[in-house]
């Protein structure tokens, strides 16, 4: 998988990332919606998004399928600012997806910063990757920042390890 497709906004009747990733592999990328509130973030969130403390913010929960499997357990985080009256704030799928709904806000991804780390799946987790609990599993955190610096989006990824293949691309230039 490469972080840049799920940073670009999509045209007018292209399907999501993942749906695309999966098909481009012969399998069927789904997604599920678990959950939509605004909460207090935990601390790693709050700091990612620079949030005053007690601050809230929107969370979209889901869980990504492949093949019908849960793979993928993905929380996106936006600044109840930001969020709030949109269809960030809404249950239910966004047209185009969040990074597309984003952009047409004037908050286009310019730099995303990316932490993984490795560790066992907690038992919330696994009962819902359907592992069993202590599996391996990659957690990757991402922040999303436009031309000001300013961060518009955290998400908290916790991946099924087995399968998976991170690829990344960096390009070496002058730096704002």
């Amino acid at each position: 998988m490469s972080s840049v497709p799920y940073l670009s906004p999509r045209q007018e009747g292209e399907v999501d990332a993942w749906s695309e990733e999966a098909a481009e592999a012969g399998r069927v990328g789904t997604q599920r919606l678990r959950d939509v509130t605004t909460e207090i973030p935990p601390p790693d969130v709050a700091t990612a998004l620079s949030l005053d403390p007690g601050a809230s913010a929107v969370v979209r929960r889901r869980t990504m399928l492949l093949d019908g499997q849960p793979v993928e357990l993905t929380d996106s985080w936006y600044p109840a600012e930001i969020a709030e009256g949109t269809a960030l704030a809404s249950m239910g799928k966004i047209k185009g997806g969040a990074v597309t709904l984003l952009a047409n806000m004037g908050y286009s991804v310019h730099e995303a910063r990316e932490d993984i780390v490795f560790r066992g799946a907690t038992n919330t987790e696994a009962a819902e990757l359907e592992l069993a609990s202590g599996t391996p599993v990659i957690v990757l955190s991402r922040t999303c920042l436009n031309t000001d610096g300013v961060a518009f989006e955290a998400s908290v990824m916790v991946m099924v390890a087995e399968g998976r293949h991170l690829r990344y691309r960096l390009v070496a230039g002058p730096q704002r």
